[in-house]
């Protein structure tokens, strides 16, 4: 096939007939893309990112979680994990406290401005997603959910 016939192929062509569109890495990009930036929107003064807003959860939700703990449940190696808690830690959401049993180890206690952060970014980014995903009933929204827990749990 010629130049000049690729590209009237290509002109003519439909994108929904394109292979990328089939492909679910491909999609789950394109809809992560369009998430994000509405997140990011959504959070512009409260400034926290999904990363730090995931670490932030879990801070307030399993209280003195040990960094080792925090940064597993994320996902994320240890390392990665001192400039997010270096960030709440600044802002005042937690402090970090030595575990009673071994003092070498220090755990992650949300503050009370902590707490009022997280729930104040919680209510904003389910009004996000529930904005986002309207065309979803509930039934689909749960189904979503719980497909892409289990293409997560591949790497878990």
């Amino acid at each position: 096939m010629t130049r000049t016939q690729r590209k009237a192929r290509a002109d003519a062509m439909d994108v929904s007939e394109m292979a990328l569109e089939t492909l679910v890495g491909y999609n789950l990009k394109r809809a992560y893309v369009v998430l994000q930036n509405d997140y990011r929107a959504v959070m512009g003064d409260h400034g926290l990112s999904p990363r730090v807003f995931s670490a932030l959860t879990f801070v307030v939700e399993m209280p003195n979680l040990t960094q080792s703990d925090l940064a597993r449940r994320l996902g994320i190696e240890r390392s990665g994990l001192v400039a997010i808690v270096d960030e709440l830690e600044a802002r005042g959401y937690l402090n970090r406290v030595a575990v009673p049993q071994d003092r070498r180890i220090q755990a992650l206690a949300p503050t009370e401005s902590g707490v009022q952060a997280y729930e104040a970014a919680l209510a904003l980014i389910n009004e996000h997603e529930d904005r986002m995903l309207h065309m979803l009933n509930a039934e689909e929204r749960e189904q979503l959910v719980h497909l892409l827990k289990k293409i997560r749990e591949i790497g878990e």
